[in-house]
């Protein structure tokens, strides 16, 4: 069944055409289904000059275009019966634009292709339920349970259960969910599937997370450290290459049971890990939550069994041998995210790296720091071409350009902390 018989079976009133700004922020422009079938044809016209990060006012020009699997009726909206479909931004003469972030994770999953290499990836996505307050304050939990709790402690469970319920309505394959450690923090995890596919579960996951949480009088929160003293939000990102069918990272008789392309993409991660970290880790807030002490990695190396480094190997091998980016937190744009990683272990590949060994529990040793602030892992990404060229030269500049500005900001502000610490004393 196509999208068109699909939309008339399922009584659509509404189709949202959802796309992804620079920024990771989803948008939409909304149609009536009689202007359905020209806009699977042609696209839709819009004005890409007023979205953040994508076109100044003379490139503004651009076109939605509907991507059909990507069809999915939404499982809140009932009156009236509104459908989603994810987008590509283009130019006007079709064309991928260069703003545009699903076409960027597309050349790289092309260029990995061509190479022989098929990526897959799962992602294990935490985020935190709160209580709405009015006026809006700092967060309160409202629960104390920790790491797979139950209700009644678990206060979120109901809401937790309506959003997987939702997310398998619309076609997202969860393998599993749970109350993680901090108080109000919870967990939803991807199965494993094509990169493409792994980026537009994590868009939608988001959304329907706020929407679902909405409903319950909550608001779902995927800022990576919101609570003091609490874990803070982490996107893990589990990457696999296959090449005819088969895990092409595992190895019986490799080092560490990986084979030359495991430890070579391996190797390629832990080189670009410090250009990588503006875009996997991308607001101010992203680097409150890279502290030790709360299962957030802090240096660049890898192991087996802790979880304080950028990438972890878990112990499975055959076709679960894998490897686990514990950076990545889920205010990134996922599309870009993924681009760059998988770009990262692809240049690890084609220069034929060779990883360093793993880092001792709770020793890192000489292992290098991972950036402290934004404004560290700014200047990385600006001289990291391998992962500039990943996410694409103009959405670099832009992304470099958007957050540098929120940074200088930051660090022109006065905080709650400092008025506590200095108000009195100086």
């Amino acid at each position: 069944m196509d999208v068109l018989e699909r939309a008339r079976a399922d009584e659509v009133e509404l189709v949202e055409l959802q796309f992804s700004d620079t920024l990771g922020s989803t948008k939409a422009v909304a149609i009536v289904p009689e202007h359905l079938e020209a806009a699977l044809a042609e696209g839709v016209a819009f004005d890409g000059s007023a979205l953040e990060g994508f076109a100044r006012a003379e490139e503004s020009d651009m076109l939605l275009m509907p991507i059909p699997e990507t069809y999915a009726c939404l499982p809140w909206e009932r009156d009236p019966r509104v459908a989603r479909l994810l987008c590509l931004i283009l130019l006007p003469d079709q064309r991928p634009s260069p703003y545009c972030p699903r076409s960027a994770l597309e050349r790289v999953v092309a260029k990995l292709g061509a190479r022989g290499f098929e990526p897959w990836v799962s992602a294990e996505i935490e985020f935190f339920l709160f209580p709405r307050t009015t006026p809006p304050g700092p967060p309160e939990p409202g629960e104390h349970a920790g790491y797979f709790d139950l209700a009644p402690g678990d206060r979120g469970e109901r809401c937790r259960r309506e959003i997987v319920q939702a997310l398998r309505a619309m076609g997202v394959n969860v393998e599993a969910s749970h109350h993680e450690v901090a108080p109000g923090q919870h967990e939803v995890d991807l199965a494993v599937m094509p990169a493409l596919a792994a980026a537009d579960a994590v868009l939608t996951v988001r959304q329907t997370a706020r929407m679902v949480a909405e409903r319950h009088d909550l608001l779902a929160s995927f800022m990576p450290k919101p609570l003091v003293g609490q874990n803070g939000s982490g996107m893990h990102l589990t990457e696999i290459l296959k090449r005819g069918g088969q895990n092409a990272f595992d190895d019986p008789a490799g080092p560490w049971g990986l084979s030359l392309v495991g430890r070579q993409f391996l190797a390629g991660l832990l080189m670009h890990a410090m250009g990588l970290s503006a875009v996997i880790c991308p607001v101010v807030n992203s680097y409150k939550r890279l502290v030790p002490g709360f299962e957030a990695p802090d240096r660049v190396g890898w192991a087996e069994h802790h979880r304080s480094p950028f990438v972890r190997l878990p112990g499975e091998r055959g076709e679960r041998c894998r490897f686990e980016l514990r950076a990545p937190d889920p205010s990134a744009n996922p599309y870009l995210a993924l681009a760059a990683t998988l770009a990262a272990g692809l240049s690890g590949i084609e220069s034929g790296a060779v990883p360093p060994n793993p880092l001792p529990h709770d020793h890192p040793g000489e292992a290098l720091r991972l950036p402290r602030d934004l404004g560290e892992a700014l200047l990385a990404l600006d001289e990291d071409e391998v992962v500039q060229r990943a996410i694409g030269v103009e959405v670099a500049e832009r992304l470099i350009e958007a957050r540098s500005l929120e940074w200088e900001v930051y660090c022109t502000q006065v905080h709650p902390w400092e008025w506590d610490q200095y108000g009195a004393t100086f």
